[in-house]
């Protein structure tokens, strides 16, 4: 079985991280993604939003869309903060192989890999599928990591046989579209629109939830304060 995993924030989840999977899934005909919010992003400066609750449920929300997605709460159900190492070794406690584990990220957050927990040990637990994002060119990933060079491989060419066993940096060029977290809570905040941007019962529940309007408020009039601050997981 193969397994792609795809991380992040999700404050919220928006359609650029469902075309991610949705791209990364077709290249490599994964049979399960699992969208994974993180419950303390190590590298945010500044706390999420939304707490961690209503991070997962927007997920949940947005796995509804396609069967083969599927929201985890592997990271929010702990207290700690969400490493890629540690996320990728406890599935592998659960009988994953590396060679059947896919992490999915964007060029922009894979640019900053050296600064991830247990680098370059981390690239070991899993393929990597970089995938391109507006404004990230692919080709900049290599010369930015010639360190790296003998594991990066065009996504054309396939992650190699389970034989092989050694995990990839898969390259893969894709049309996603330009949309950011940040964008739509400020879209959200503002009363604009975000059709588009977001699921519609992901924009539903922000707004029921009143997560980035109007000071940020819930329904019971006060600040949301339960949660601490694409993928930044370390």
């Amino acid at each position: 079985m193969t397994l792609g995993v795809l991380g992040g924030t999700f404050d919220p989840i928006h359609t650029g991280h469902v075309a991610l999977a949705a791209a990364a899934r077709a290249a490599f005909a994964l049979e399960t993604v699992l969208l994974v919010p993180s419950a303390v992003p190590p590298h945010r400066a500044d706390p999420p939003q939304a707490s961690s609750h209503h991070r997962f449920a927007m997920v949940a929300l947005a796995a509804q869309l396609h069967p083969w997605l599927r929201a985890s709460d592997l990271e929010v159900a702990s207290a700690a903060p969400s490493f890629t190492a540690t996320t990728l070794r406890r599935l592998g406690e659960d009988g994953y192989r590396p060679s059947q584990l896919f992490f999915i990220t964007g060029a922009d957050a894979f640019l900053e890999i050296a600064t991830w927990r247990e680098y370059p040990a981390v690239l070991d637990l899993a393929h990597f599928i970089v995938v391109s994002r507006p404004g990230s060119s692919l080709d900049a990933v290599p010369r930015a990591l010639p360190d790296l060079a003998p594991r990066f491989r065009p996504a054309s060419e396939g992650p190699g046989t389970d034989a092989d066993r050694t995990p990839r940096i898969l390259l893969l060029a894709a049309e996603t579209p330009d949309v950011s977290s940040t964008a739509v809570r400020a879209r959200l905040a503002a009363g604009l629109p975000v059709d588009d941007l977001l699921p519609e019962a992901v924009a539903r529940h922000a707004r029921r939830h009143h997560l980035y309007g109007h000071a940020d408020r819930r329904p019971s009039g006060r600040p949301d304060r339960t949660a601490p601050s694409l993928h930044s997981h370390e």
